[in-house]
């Protein structure tokens, strides 16, 4: 297997109203200095909570098309998840339960995309952290 690369996924969601208009972002930075542009999304209509799985599950998927088109196999990408989004990322790391339907279906979609790296952390960081990686 080719050595390992290291990606940060800062990643962060919201809503104005909760529920309300939902938008999200994520920023890759794929190592060794660079930062690729942060990505912002619109959801349409949910909560803070959804917001946040969504963005987050758009950043995987941009971690596997980057992987795919450097012609990396997923399973040699060690993917650093940070965020301010304590629920999201204890969630994914089997800390406390999907208790909310709503929910179930993004955290699954989640998991399947992070099973395809070969190592995921879960890094809580301050939402001024967050706030300062994503420019908003």
């Amino acid at each position: 297997m080719a050595a390992s690369r290291q990606v940060v996924l800062t990643f962060d969601g919201g809503s104005l109203g909760n529920p309300g208009q939902a938008y999200g972002s994520f920023r890759l930075s794929p190592g060794r200095g660079k930062n690729l542009p942060p990505t912002r999304l619109e959801f349409g209509y949910g909560t803070n909570n959804q917001a946040e799985y969504q963005a987050l599950i758009a950043g995987l998927e941009a971690v596997l098309l980057w992987a795919v088109k450097g012609g990396h196999d997923p399973r040699s990408i060690r993917v650093e998840l940070r965020g301010d989004s304590q629920l999201v990322l204890n969630q994914l790391s089997g800390e406390w339960k999907v208790k909310h339907p709503d929910l179930r279906r993004l955290h699954s979609r989640a998991r399947s995309l992070i099973d395809q790296f070969g190592r995921v952390e879960f890094i809580h960081q301050p939402r001024a952290v967050t706030v300062r990686v994503l420019g908003h």
